[in-house]
């Protein structure tokens, strides 16, 4: 069974895909790229730098899409944490698995409502509706209480800088064998450095040009 190939979610992510592809925002057109770049890394102008982005759909890619179904089929994941909805389409995939695992709950947390409400109809369209708890608001917020006991996978797609901040909200609850997926982590340094120190606890390699695939070993 392979949720992913067939309708009604296969044709939904073609579609959303092609939207994301297509879409446009002024306000990011008119910031230098060392003023994106600054942005992305402060810790403290985050919420207005991507609520300036709200338009864009800042999507996974299709094969970062496809890996994560893999890697959450392979894990057998049932409880799965993201930081970042924007418009949906990882946390369609991640539900995908977790169907095909045989059920579980997906938490992911968005701040920017115009987003929650898009992501709320491509997950019942999609069929899936019914794994997927949205949090709304700033996930140092909405992912400090109230999570499973044992994390499956967890994936970091929010904004870069608070990558740490966010692991360390749900690293005490992360299983041993827990994968985490960072997309963009280059743009977290102080991320990449904790992941990738032998005395933190993890196994982790840069994977394809964009992500860093971490493994929680206690």
């Amino acid at each position: 069974m392979n949720t992913l190939v067939v309708s009604p979610l296969a044709p939904l992510l073609d579609r959303l895909f092609k939207q994301a592809d297509a879409a446009t925002s002024p306000a990011v057109a008119e910031m230098s790229r060392d003023e994106r770049l600054r942005l992305m890394q402060s810790k403290t102008e985050y919420l207005n730098f991507y609520e300036r982005m709200k338009d864009l759909w800042l999507p996974v890619s299709r094969e970062t899409g496809h890996l994560l179904y893999m890697l959450a089929r392979a894990s057998n994941a049932r409880s799965v944490v993201e930081f970042g909805t924007s418009f949906g389409i990882s946390t369609l995939h991640l539900a995908a698995a977790v169907r095909d695992n045989g059920g579980g709950r997906i938490i992911t947390t968005e701040f920017e409502p115009a987003k929650v409400a898009r992501a709320k109809q491509h997950f019942a369209e999609g069929g899936l509706a019914d794994l997927v708890e949205v949090r709304a608001g700033d996930a140092l917020q909405t992912l400090a209480s109230d999570l499973p006991d044992s994390i499956d996978l967890l994936l970091l797609d929010g904004a870069k800088s608070l990558y740490p901040e966010v692991l360390a909200l749900v690293e005490a609850r992360l299983r041993p064998g827990a994968l985490i997926v960072a997309d963009n982590a280059d743009y977290s340094p102080d991320y990449l450095a904790h992941v990738r120190s032998p005395a933190a606890g993890y196994m982790s390699i840069p994977f394809a040009d964009d992500v860093e695939l971490s493994m929680r070993l206690a």
